[in-house]
C-alpha cells in the first residue's frame, strides 16, 4: 500500500501523521491504551504532544482484508463533514502500519454506556437516548440522501456508535461502507458483512447490502435505546434467546407496548416519544423491507414533522424472492459474533 494511493482525493482537514509521533502517543500500541476493537483493527487511546490534544488512533490488522478496510474507510470518510459522524483527523501508511486518527470521544461507545454502568456507575437518561436517535437517523439521512454518491454503511450497531462530551451520537467505523450511485441497484455480494442481529433479513437471504438494511439496523439499535435490552439475548435463569424485535412487537401486539421501555430509568421519559421511538423501532426493524420509511422520513417523525409510519400489530412473515436456504444459524449465533 503506498502512501500515493491515499493522497489522491482527500480533504484539506485531515493530516499526514508520522508513525513515530502516533507510535509516541499510544506508548508504542500499548495495551493498557487499547479503548476498542473493530472487525479489522484495533483502536488506541492516543496523547498528541505537538498539539497536546487526545485523539483515537486506529491500527489495521497486517492482513489483505485490513488493508482493503482502511482503504475502505479513509477513501469514503475523508470526504464526509456532519456533525454526527466521529471526524477524521489524520492517517499514517508508513513502516507497513496503516493508521487512522480520529477525534476522541470521552464518553465511548453507546453500547458500554448502555450496558456497563456497573463499572461507570451512570445510567445513560432519557434525553441521551432521545438526542441519540434524532443525531443517527440526520446522519444516515445525509449518507443515504445528500452526498454526492450514497453511501451504505453495512455495519450500523451500538458498539460503531461513539458518544461525544455531551452525549450526541457520532456514526463511527466505515470499514465495511460502500459508495453507491443514487437510484443504481446495487450487486449482489457474495459475502454478507456487518454483525447478527442487525442484519436485515433480506440481506441474510440474498447478499444485497441498500439504504433499507441500514434502516433495518437503525431500528434494532433505536430499540435497544428504548429498552437497554441487547438484539439478541439469553432470557434470565433460562437458556432461551430472546430476539429484540420479536419480544417488542410481542407487547406492540398485546396494546402494551410501553412495557418494553428500560426499567432502569424508573418511569422516567416522556411517555408519548417512548411510544413514538418504540414505533420507529418497529417500523424500521419491519421484516418487509419495502415498508420501512426513509431515513429522512424517520429524522421528521421524530422532529414532529411528519406523521409517524403505521405498524401492523401483528409481525409481518418473511417473503424472499431469491432463492437462497436461509439458516436460523445465520440469524442467531452466539452473542458478539461476526456474521
Amino acid at each position: 500500500v503506498s502512501k500515493q494511493s491515499f493522497t489522491t482525493g482527500l480533504v484539506a482537514g485531515s493530516r499526514q501523521f508520522s508513525y513515530r509521533e502516533l507510535k509516541i502517543a499510544t506508548k508504542g500500541f500499548h495495551s493498557s491504551r487499547i479503548i476498542g476493537h473493530g472487525a479489522f483493527g484495533t483502536v488506541y487511546k492516543a496523547y498528541l504532544v505537538s498539539s497536546a490534544t487526545i485523539s483515537a488512533v486506529k491500527r489495521s490488522k497486517h492482513s489483505h482484508e485490513g488493508k482493503t478496510e482502511f482503504l475502505a474507510e479513509l477513501t469514503i470518510i475523508a470526504s464526509l463533514r456532519h456533525k454526527n459522524l466521529v471526524q477524521l483527523q489524520g492517517w499514517c501508511v508508513e513502516k507497513d502500519e496503516l493508521l487512522l486518527v480520529y477525534e476522541f470521544m470521552p464518553n465511548g461507545s453507546l453500547d458500554q454506556v448502555l450496558y456497563d454502568q456497573s463499572e461507570r456507575g451512570n445510567l445513560l437518561k432519557w434525553v441521551h437516548r432521545y438526542n441519540i436517535a434524532v443525531g443517527l437517523a440526520s446522519v444516515l439521512t445525509y449518507l443515504h440522501q445528500e452526498c454526492e454518491q450514497q453511501v451504505i454503511h453495512r455495519d450500523i450497531k451500538a458498539s460503531n456508535i461513539m458518544l461525544d462530551g455531551k452525549f450526541n451520537a457520532r456514526l463511527g467505523d466505515f470499514g465495511l461502507a460502500r459508495l453507491m450511485d443514487h437510484g443504481v441497484k446495487s450487486p449482489v455480494s457474495t459475502l454478507t458483512a456487518g454483525t447478527v442481529g442487525y442484519l436485515a433479513p433480506e440481506y441474510l437471504q440474498c447478499g444485497k447490502p441498500t439504504e433499507k438494511t441500514d434502516v433495518f439496523s437503525y431500528g434494532v439499535v433505536v430499540l435497544e435505546v428504548c429498552c437497554g435490552k441487547r438484539p439478541i439475548e439469553r432470557e434470565q435463569g433460562t437458556q432461551r434467546m430472546v430476539n429484540l424485535i420479536d419480544f417488542v412487537w410481542g407487547l406492540h401486539s398485546e396494546g402494551k407496548i410501553m412495557e418494553a421501555a428500560d426499567v432502569r430509568l424508573m418511569g422516567e421519559f416522556e411517555e408519548n416519544k417512548m411510544g413514538k421511538m418504540l414505533l420507529v423501532g418497529l417500523s424500521c426493524a419491519n421484516l418487509d423491507s419495502e415498508a420501512r420509511p426513509s431515513m429522512r422520513r424517520v429524522f421528521q417523525i421524530l422532529n414532529n414533522e411528519a406523521e409517524p409510519v403505521f405498524v401492523p400489530r401483528v409481525k409481518p412473515s418473511l417473503s424472499f424472492s431469491c432463492g437462497l436456504p436461509l439458516r436460523i444459524e445465520d440469524i442467531i449465533v452466539s452473542d458478539g459474533e461476526e456474521a
